[in-house]
This record gives structure tokens, C-alpha cells and sequence, in this order.
């Protein structure tokens, strides 16, 4: 004949089972089965066999799992906005930096000549322009 102790190892053997066959990816079912049944596990040695102590345990694991499964997504949740935050960051310094490296690859004199452009006196939408010399600046 069994003793009472072997019930809770079946429960606790049956457990690990159920993780097993779960799989890896699903890493709440199985944190919330595993503390769920050491929980019930703790409650049942501590009271000696106390059903209502059991289920608390088992509650108690279980709520335990869920809160650290809780503080692992806020956690996750805040390196992921940091990275996006730093990305974002990093792609604007890229930006940046394209922009003034074009300004002094732009500003660089190689071969620039300047041409005179005679403007003549002129009259537009009622407004005299008097006659100036623009200059037109060509780069090679």
C-alpha cells in the first residue's frame, strides 16, 4: 500500500511530464505548471496534507511565475524602447554626417571659374530692376 507522501511526487512527476511534452517556446505554461506544482508541492509537506494549504501553494506558485513572467516583458519592453531609441538616434548621426561630408566635398575648390552675367535694366509686375552684374559659378 502507498503512503500519502507518494501523491505529491506523482503530482510533481506529472508536472515535469506536461512541461516536456509543452515544448520550449512556451515558456509561461510551463513556469506557471512547474511553480504551480512545487507551490503545491511546498503547501502539501508544510501542512502535512492540508488540501486547502495545497491549493494555496499551488496559487501561490503560480502567481509567483506569473509575476516574474510579468517583470521579464517590462524588462524586455524597456531594452527593446532603448534600442529603438538608439537606432532612431544612430540613424539621424548617419544622417548627419553624410550631410557634411556632401558640404565639404562641395566646398572643396578644385577648378572653379566664375563668369560675369550682364542683367539689363528691367521692369516686372511693376517693379524696375536696375541694371547688375550676377556671377555664375561653374565647377569642374
Amino acid at each position: 500500500m502507498k503512503s500519502d507522501t507518494d501523491h505529491p511526487q506523482r503530482s510533481v512527476l506529472l508536472a515535469v511530464f506536461l512541461c516536456l511534452l509543452t515544448g520550449c517556446a512556451a515558456t509561461r505554461p510551463i513556469g506557471d505548471t512547474v511553480l504551480g506544482a512545487g507551490g503545491a508541492y511546498l503547501g502539501y509537506e508544510l501542512s502535512n496534507g492540508n488540501p486547502i494549504a495545497t491549493t494555496a501553494g499551488a496559487a501561490g506558485g503560480v502567481l509567483l511565475s506569473e509575476g516574474m513572467h510579468y517583470l521579464a516583458k517590462k524588462e524586455t519592453t524597456k531594452a527593446y524602447a532603448s534600442g529603438y531609441d538608439k537606432g532612431k538616434s544612430d540613424a539621424v548621426k548617419q544622417q548627419y554626417w553624410l550631410y557634411v561630408a556632401l558640404q565639404r566635398q562641395r566646398n572643396r575648390v578644385a577648378n572653379v571659374r566664375l563668369y560675369p552675367v550682364q542683367l539689363p535694366e528691367q521692369r516686372i509686375d511693376g517693379v524696375t530692376f536696375q541694371p547688375t552684374t550676377k556671377f555664375l559659378r561653374i565647377e569642374e
